[in-house]
């Protein structure tokens, strides 16, 4: 449901109260002593069954005798009563309930599920349960369980744990930071991170949000919101029980058997941690980490670059924090020398530096444009006063900030810091930190939120034309397997698989037993080559742990006496163990190759993931590896390599080449698309993958196969194709279209991220009336920022679609092109099209549009929206044959808005 009547939820009206009663120290009557404390201006209604008051103030005996409908219904009852309050409240035209009450969401007999479907049923908004209430500072609203209420800021704060919600309440307090909005959303029944992630998204009072969880439910929602998100503005996220296995909600494992290397490597805390990184938003490990980033955030915007410079009265000091920006891999900026003061980086003071010290060693600083942000470090002595420094750096700012249009960020530390310093530095919108390592902290989550959204942009690299994998031979192999009963592969159909994706393998020979083993190995062994011998069975995935797997074979007694220790060994450790025969290659001499591991595990929560990293059997103990959310472009392949520390081995070094990284990352786009193809593919695991300057060669490989996931997301995500496990979704190839027009045929298809140069050419081909219809003002430069909000889609929630020509060499031009973003709630989207002058006149512009219809119908989109120039004659005229309505924009004469019902198909 998504934003659906959070204004009731957080701008309400009229407040009811159920549960306050006389008892001191209950819930309710806590949450409502902080509600009239807080100054709330509308009406607090208590509802009651036996108190005539609470607190003076007159009460009803239900929900029904209340005159008015409630906007909020705040519930304080013992669970079994709360289905009955939420029934009663979906039925008087209530808009929101927040939830206190604790029990529900868990147990035998859980009244939670029936309270949602009855909400559901009203279109009631639930927060809860076991929420500890919410705070909207700017509308004087504090129904929580807050020590102290919730100052006045920018900042939203939205946390699943209601003991962590007021931590950071508590701390923030105490250093003047304030909020747009807390909510403490506890079992999440209804209202989960993904909605408020939507909303505060779009909140113009909210700068920054702050998002605390402990587990995601809906995986594809969360990433699509998240990444909306962080795309707006920064998104700092702090888990609890990274490293916990259970689920204590449910007392499930999340984690479940694993099988092969690559699943022992898919952790949940890995896979929570690559998915924060895929939806660009800023992780920070403890209470510690997150209150850095609060103040942080609280008083600094983000800004370009990342190099610091260091102010101390003290060189000792100053060396401590560049060793600490050098620890976290930050970037010292070099400092010339100014007057007297010799070049170098930390600026020393002295020790008994004051006020004045610092002022004139700050201004230069701060005009200074070979750095991006100053850390001005004070400890107090006798002879330097903390309150004076932390006066003077404020005015020096203060005044600089006044002649300069990009602000520089100054970020402060006070040791034995006092609350009047603090204030000072807070009224100058300074940071202020009582220790270096949370400054630097500080300093580089804002540098990381830049990084992050400079990779948000960037455009990914082509892929090579001639990667088209051979889909319906590799869908066959599968689902012949499947038919048999397989839950592996064979070696020979691993092969098959790898082969139809073109990741290069060593060839096999399967062979059922010690004559044909032998025989299969002779023509090997004749040419003056060595040979392995693999034991073959379903039931052992890890060959070498029982001995299945013997090298450097050289003649037929060889194979033959390795066959039978590899039967005898197998019978010994696993007499369970179908043996169904074994596997011939030709040995392959490492050399130079280095050995890695590539492959795919399933993860409960997120779906599929992509490993990799260093390889070898002591894989899991040597635990150097990345993961990464498919699908994947070449761009985000080589990001997943470069964040293991194998990476630095793939380089050149001494007489050693550097291996190709591009064959490397291309292998792991492979199996991203591997997985997007065949979602019976439930495990992938390529140990090792042999890497030179020549290219990859997987030297073994196995495949776990199952049933295709089913129903994960839900039913409008089933609607919308592609993997119904992968949490992002991917590319809808299905969507590719041949149009006839006129006197020609045209390719549409789905936008992709390096559709930005295809982007560029049309606009810069159009004439400047053409743009001023589509962009309604004349524009002058399309930045690498501006094309890629219009190629790099988030396909869960928006779509478009282009129309090209492609000449005999594959070279593709531009036509048109039309796009459709859905809103938070997916209940409308708004469109926006543009066709060059050679295609004007054909019907493309008809025919775009209602193929954008039909996707808008496929996502159960209700209604579709635009804003057309009234002036626009031709877009009109296929709106009226479409079927939109027009009407004036009020607040634009120039401007006609037009919309669309998509309860009935567009006409023929």
């Amino acid at each position: 449901m998504s934003t659906y009547r959070f204004d009731r939820l957080l701008a309400p009206r009229t407040v009811a109260f159920v549960g306050a009663g006389s008892r001191e120290g209950s819930v309710g009557r806590s949450v409502l002593a902080n509600l009239r404390r807080s100054a709330f201006p509308g009406a607090i209604l208590p509802v009651h069954p036996t108190e005539a008051e609470i607190e003076g103030l007159p009460c009803a005996r239900a929900l029904s005798d209340l005159a008015t409908p409630p906007d909020l219904v705040v519930i304080a009852v013992p669970p079994p009563h709360v289905p009955d309050l939420v029934d009663e409240a979906g039925r008087i035209g209530a808009g929101a309930a927040l939830v206190l009450s604790a029990g529900l969401g868990s147990g035998p007999g859980d009244p939670g599920p029936q309270a949602r479907i009855l909400a559901r049923r009203h279109g009631l908004r639930l927060l809860g349960p076991s929420s500890a209430g919410l705070s909207v500072p700017s509308r004087r609203l504090d129904a929580s369980l807050f020590a102290h209420a919730p100052a006045a800021g920018d900042l939203a704060l939205v946390s699943q744990s209601g003991s962590v919600a007021a931590a950071i309440v508590e701390w923030a307090s105490r250093r003047g930071v304030g909020f747009s909005a807390v909510m403490a959303l506890g079992r999440a029944l209804d209202i989960d991170a993904s909605d408020c992630l939507d909303h505060f998204a779009a909140d113009l009072r909210t700068r920054a949000i702050l998002l605390c969880l402990d587990r995601v439910e809906d995986a594809r929602r969360f990433m699509s919101a998240a990444r909306a998100a962080a795309r707006a503005k920064p998104v700092v996220v702090l888990r609890a029980g990274r490293h916990r296995t259970q689920d204590v909600d449910r007392g499930a494992d999340r984690t479940g058997p694993t099988v092969t290397h690559t699943g022992a490597l898919a952790r949940p805390d890995a896979v929570y941690a690559a998915a924060f990184r895929r939806a660009g938003l800023l992780a920070v490990q403890d209470l510690e980490e997150m209150f850095a980033a609060v103040e942080t955030l609280g008083r600094q915007r983000p800004f370009p670059g990342k190099r610091l410079a260091i102010l101390a009265n003290g060189l000792g000091t100053g060396l401590l924090v560049t060793d600490l920006l050098a620890d976290h891999a930050g970037t010292l900026a070099e400092i010339a020398a100014q007057g007297p003061r010799p070049a170098g980086n930390p600026v020393s003071l002295g020790l008994d530096a004051g006020g004045p010290a610092f002022a004139e060693a700050l201004e230069p600083l701060l005009a200074d444009e070979a750095n991006d942000a100053v850390l001005a470090i004070h400890v107090p002595t006798i002879r330097s006063d903390a309150q004076v420094v932390a006066a003077a750096v404020a005015g020096v700012v203060g005044r600089a900030r006044q002649g300069q249009t990009r602000k520089k960020p100054v970020f402060a530390v006070s040791l034995g810091e006092a609350d009047a310093v603090r204030d000072t530095y807070a009224g100058a919108g300074i940071p202020l930190f009582a220790t270096d390592s949370e400054a630097i902290e500080g300093f580089l989550h804002l540098v990381r939120y830049r990084e992050a959204q400079d990779d948000l942009m960037r455009t990914p690299d082509s892929l090579p034309r001639d990667f088209s994998p051979d889909t319906e031979a590799a869908r066959q192999i599968v689902a012949d397997a499947l038919r048999q009963g397989a839950s592996w592969l064979d070696p020979i159909a691993v092969g098959a698989l790898l082969g139809a994706y073109g990741i290069p393998a060593v060839p096999l020979t399967l062979a059922p037993d010690i004559d044909s083993a032998a025989a299969a190995a002779w023509p090997l062994i004749a040419a003056g080559e060595a040979v392995a011998l693999k034991v073959v069975s379903p039931d052992i995935v890890h060959k070498s742990d029982i001995g299945g797997v013997h090298l450097d074979l050289v003649s037929e007694a060889d194979v033959r006496e390795a066959a039978r220790s590899i039967l005898t060994r197998a019978r010994r450790e696993r007499p369970d163990a179908r043996v169904t025969g074994f596997g011939v290659q030709p040995m392959v001499r490492r050399g130079r190759r280095r050995e890695l591991i590539a492959g795919l595990a399933e993860d409960p929560v997120f779906g599929p993931v992509v490993v990799f990293g260093r390889g070898g059997t002591a894989v899991e103990v040597i635990d150097d590896r990345a993961l990464a959310l498919p699908p994947l472009d070449l761009t985000l392949a080589r990001d997943l390599i470069g964040r293991t520390r194998v990476a630095r081995r793939l380089d050149a070094y001494r007489d050693v080449p550097a291996a190709d990284l591009s064959a490397l990352a291309l292998t792991l786009v492979k199996i991203a698309q591997l997985a997007a193809d065949l979602p019976q593919v439930r495990e992938l695991d390529i140990n090792p993958l042999l890497a030179d300057e020549t290219g990859v060669l997987a030297l073994d490989a196995r495949v776990r196969i199952g049933r295709a996931p089913q129903g994960r997301y839900g039913e409008r995500d089933r609607r919308g194709g592609g993997h119904p496990g992968f949490a992002i979704r991917p590319y809808p190839a299905e969507w590719v279209r041949s149009l006839n027009v006129k006197d020609r045929t045209v390719l549409v298809r789905p936008v992709r991220p390096e559709d930005e140069d295809l982007f560029r050419t049309f606009f810069e081909g159009l004439d400047p009336e053409s743009l001023r219809l589509r962009f309604f003002g004349p524009v002058r430069a399309f930045s690498h920022v501006f094309l890629a909000r219009l190629t790099q889609l988030d396909y869960a929630r928006a779509i478009a679609f282009v129309a090209v020509e492609v000449d005999p060499d594959g070279k593709e031009r531009m036509l048109g092109a039309v796009r459709l973003h859905a809103d938070a709630n997916h209940d409308s989207g708004e469109y926006a099209i543009g066709v060059g002058r050679d295609a004007r006149g054909t019907g493309l512009a008809f025919a775009l549009m209602r193929l954008m219809i039909d996707w808008a119908r496929s996502e159960g989109i209700r209604r579709v929206e635009g804003s057309v120039l009234a002036e626009n004659r031709a877009m009109l005229a296929v709106c009226r044959r479409l079927g939109f309505t027009q009407m004036r924009d009020p607040d634009d004469p120039g401007v006609l808005k037009v919309k669309l019902d998509l309860g009935t198909p567009p006409p023929s």
